[in-house]
């Protein structure tokens, strides 16, 4: 099985997942770094360098690799399902369950606001009002998405143990 975390950044797929393939005896790949180990980049550098365009169409391109990899844990970039044809990607690959990490837009702006610098979208945003306004546009555009998942988790208010009891209760 695969699993694949989907949500928004700041949402805890990293740690999650991390968790969750230490818990199942997966592997686990956070798919930002394979990029930026094929590449060779960042994904701050690819975004400043060749653009976000460049950068989905990169997604794309591994995203068709690493879903055929087994007993899996897989954490997203937060735009990965929304963007091309990635979303059916994940949804006809056998054995694959999408879990979305579903976060409030304020738990969001709490954790992504000390992190600003390591994230190229919201880089560029100064205040919490500014970073409030841009996560609430994006999660609107998003979240039809992500809400297609296999298995919603709230994560409000949860340790990063709590979302994994509560994922794994839900898949098993």
């Amino acid at each position: 099985m695969i699993l694949v975390l989907v949500g928004y950044m700041g949402s805890g797929k990293s740690s999650v997942g991390k968790k969750l393939s230490e818990i199942l005896n997966y592997d686990f790949l956070d798919f930002d770094t394979y990029i930026e180990q094929k590449l060779h980049m960042s994904v701050n550098d690819i975004f400043r360098t060749k653009g976000e365009v460049f950068f989905r169409k990169q997604e794309y391109l591994y995203l068709t690799e690493v879903i055929q990899k087994k007993k899996t844990v897989i954490a997203l970039g937060g735009g990965t399902p929304c963007y091309g044809n990635n979303f059916n990607i994940i949804k006809e690959a056998s054995q694959t369950k999408m879990i979305y990490l579903k976060s409030s837009i304020i738990t969001l702006v709490d954790r992504l606001h000390t992190e600003k610098s390591t994230r190229p979208l919201i880089s560029h945003l100064n205040t919490k009002a500014d970073l409030l306004e841009f996560i609430g546009k994006h999660l609107f555009e998003r979240s039809p998405i992500y809400e297609q998942s296999d298995v919603i988790i709230k994560t409000d208010g949860l340790s990063v143990d709590q979302v994994v009891e509560k994922t794994l209760l839900q898949l098993f």
